[in-house]
């Protein structure tokens, strides 16, 4: 099964990708210029992949994390997808994939962050199937 994962941010959407069920890749960011258009280009990409599921990062036990889970859902339902999608606990994903990435390039505001945080999302969501 092909899946994908998001990390959906106010700036940028970190994508990841797992075509094998075992290797999570992650992919060039999506710029948000407006919810619209980020959504519009996050279902593109997913019907490019064709993926089956998508896993989507929620925060957990975070400082307004309630206002963002609201936020999150509300992005995923203007992507009017037909697929599964499941959530999945995305707490100090950003910070995991700052220290994994540390040294391996420079940490601009270019998305590549937030894609590993995509990437670290999808894992542990095969993690725990």
């Amino acid at each position: 099964m092909k899946l994908a994962s998001i990390d959906v941010g106010l700036k940028r959407i970190g994508v990841a990708i797992c075509l094998d069920g075992s290797i999570v890749l992650p992919q060039n960011a999506i710029l948000r210029k407006n919810r619209n258009q980020a959504a519009r280009d996050v279902k593109q990409f997913l019907e490019e992949w064709e993926i089956e599921h998508l896993i989507v990062g929620l925060p957990k036990d975070a400082r307004s994390s309630e206002e963002m889970e609201r936020r999150i859902r509300h992005f995923v339902s203007l992507l009017a997808l037909s697929l599964p999608i499941s959530y999945q606990d995305e707490q100090r994903s950003s910070i995991e994939a700052k220290e994994r990435t540390m040294g391996v390039f420079r940490h601009q505001k270019d998305g590549k962050i937030d894609s590993v945080a995509a990437q670290i999302i999808l894992e542990r969501y095969l993690a725990t199937r």
